[in-house]
């Protein structure tokens, strides 16, 4: 067990839920291995969540519905037009606002019970450490690789569980990373991948933002099993998911470091 999976064990007990909050979360709370010590668990949690997109939208929502208590989300880009087919945190409304302060809006709108926490700067090495404070949990929403990598190098350094997430068209991919039970970013891609606008529809990061958030509540709960060393891909075209073995490269320019 890990410093931050003991702390969660150990400080969730001092966490007491209102009867309204026993009542919204009552259907999840009967899954076996949950009940209230589960819900405990998730309302002492804190996420990161990089990135307000098309990702971070579904992975945002769905991890403040299900009640973990206090959610950091950056993002430094504003809104704009061709946003709304698939980042369904925000309106078009709120056209030219940072998006990071309207997912703020949305997500109080879904359960105040959720402490949110809005960034809109950007993520690199000087300002990461900040920008995620207390969280246990890193999510890649991300769109860019280089910052990818600044996540993940973060998450080796101060053993905290990544998961990663990516699409392209009909296509994504999910991996929970974790160092240094697991490969790491780097090692299932080294090199980062060209940069620039590609097509996407709305509804596949829908699909990989609700894995993601499936993986953290897994995670934080202590149910199931996760994404280690796996790279599961969704091909919307026909349905279907692969799942592929990874490995620690042990060459790795990142991971190699720590090991």
């Amino acid at each position: 067990m890990s410093k931050t999976e003991r702390l969660i064990k150990t400080s969730s007990a001092k966490i007491e839920l209102t009867n309204l909050e026993l009542k919204r979360y009552h259907r999840q709370m009967l899954l076996d291995d949950w009940g209230l010590k589960g819900q405990q668990k998730l309302k002492q949690a804190c996420v990161f969540i990089a990135g307000a997109g098309g990702l971070g939208s579904p992975v945002a929502i769905y991890l403040a519905a299900a009640g973990v208590g206090r959610l950091r989300i950056c993002d430094y880009d504003t809104l704009e037009v061709s946003n709304l087919n698939r980042q369904i945190l925000h309106t078009h409304t709120r056209i030219g606002k940072y998006k990071a302060l309207s997912a703020k809006i949305t997500l109080k709108k879904i359960n105040p019970h959720v402490k949110v926490e809005a960034f809109s700067n950007k993520i690199d090495e000087k300002s990461i450490a900040e920008l995620v404070g207390g969280a246990s949990v890193i999510i890649d929403c991300m769109d860019n690789f280089l910052t990818r990598y600044v996540l993940n190098e973060f998450a080796i350094k101060n053993r905290l569980l990544l998961v990663h997430g990516s699409i392209w068209g009909l296509e994504g991919r999910i991996s929970a990373i974790h160092f240094p039970k697991t490969a790491c970013l780097a090692c299932i891609f080294p090199q980062q991948p060209p940069s620039g606008v590609f097509p996407v529809l709305g509804s596949t990061p829908g699909v990989i933002g609700c894995l993601q958030a499936t993986e953290v509540i897994k995670y934080l709960v202590g149910i199931g099993k996760n994404l280690y060393n796996q790279l599961l891909i969704f091909d919307g075209s026909d349905m279907g998911f692969q799942r592929l073995t990874v490995k620690v490269d042990p060459n790795c320019a990142v991971c190699s470091k720590y090991r």
